[in-house]
């Protein structure tokens, strides 16, 4: 089955909802309304999409509703069945608490494969490196230094090393990668939260980022990899693992070996969809501007079949649209 690609604008109207609805809460310091908001407004939308879906990459488990739970079944045809079967990754807000201070790069997310198209990756950390498309396969390796990928990705790129920018989570564990990326004379750029932003952002020239480091959220990493399968680039990813109950959940998962490094292919295959609106402006999306008619978003979906990157601004009249995608 290929995924059809009339269900591009589809995933867009999902993630409009989402980030309409939790644009609400910005800078209301209340990450967990907002989240819920956009979650509440996402499952909504996927009500109307003619597809049966199933949730791989989620929020948490069946017991921790209203998240879109790890093997909730969602779709116009999720109940009896019809349309393509496939498998969704979502994050409903990702940049919970940037939102609820009113900051930076916060978006709602989605990505489709055909079924069986996304690692099935456990809600813990995922060490990444990514780098955008153009370059020599193998280029990095999530198991040199950050000091030796810089120079091989400098030496790709025909430039020095002070050139380069590398993005990284603004967090006390990537205290050693900023340190290593810096006495090798890279440009650091530190974000307080939304790595698939910063990962998907090697991607976009007009960004500037030329390299994602450091630890994020292993969903987040399977949802950037979706990304960069249809814009292009490379990326691999390790789970980190902190005891065995994480170890035991993710066997259960279907994952058995806890030190393999994934790369791009491994993380999302097959036909693969992206979708992302943003919430509050970052590097690649404006934010949610709202007024007195309405408001204004701005998308992005792309899909790997055709490696086809689009750009939406939608202009929303909350008079005729449904309240339920706007509250």
């Amino acid at each position: 089955m290929v995924v059809d690609r009339n269900l591009a604008l589809e995933l867009v109207r999902v993630t409009e909802a989402a980030a309409l609805a939790a644009s609400r809460w910005m800078g209301r310091g209340d990450k967990n309304a907002a989240d819920g908001a956009a979650v509440d407004a996402m499952r909504r939308a996927f009500d109307t999409v003619a597809i049966t879906g199933t949730v791989v990459i989620g929020e948490g488990e069946m017991d921790e509703a209203p998240m879109l739970y790890i093997g909730e079944r969602i779709g116009l045809y999720a109940k009896t069945g019809g349309g393509p079967e496939v498998d969704i990754a979502v994050d409903p807000l990702e940049g919970t608490t940037t939102t609820a201070k009113g900051g930076p790069n916060a978006m709602a997310v989605v990505a489709l494969a055909q079924k069986g198209g996304f690692l099935h990756a456990p809600d813990i950390y995922m060490d990444k490196i990514a780098v955008g498309p153009g370059l020599p396969p193998g280029i990095i390796s999530i198991d040199a230094t950050p000091e030796q990928n810089l120079r091989e990705l400098a030496r790709a790129k025909k430039v020095e090393i002070s050139d380069l920018v590398v993005c990284i989570l603004d967090r006390d564990r990537h205290k050693e990668i900023i340190g290593g990326c810096r006495s090798a004379g890279a440009r650091i750029m530190l974000i307080p939260d939304g790595d698939v932003a910063g990962l998907v952002a090697v991607s976009q020239p007009e960004t500037g980022v030329d390299m994602y480091l450091g630890w994020g959220g292993a969903p987040e990493g399977v949802l950037a990899a979706a990304a960069l399968r249809c814009i292009g680039g490379q990326m691999q990813g390790r789970l980190i693992f902190e005891d065995d109950a994480q170890i035991e959940r993710a066997r259960s998962m279907g994952i058995t070996d806890p030190k393999r490094v994934y790369d791009l292919e491994e993380m999302a295959k097959g036909d693969v969809m992206f979708a992302a609106t943003g919430v509050t402006t970052g590097p690649m999306l404006r934010g949610v501007r709202r007024h007195a008619a309405g408001a204004v978003t701005h998308s992005i979906v792309m899909r790997s079949k055709s490696g086809t990157v689009r750009y939406i601004e939608g202009q929303h009249n909350f008079a005729l649209k449904p309240t339920a995608f706007v509250a």
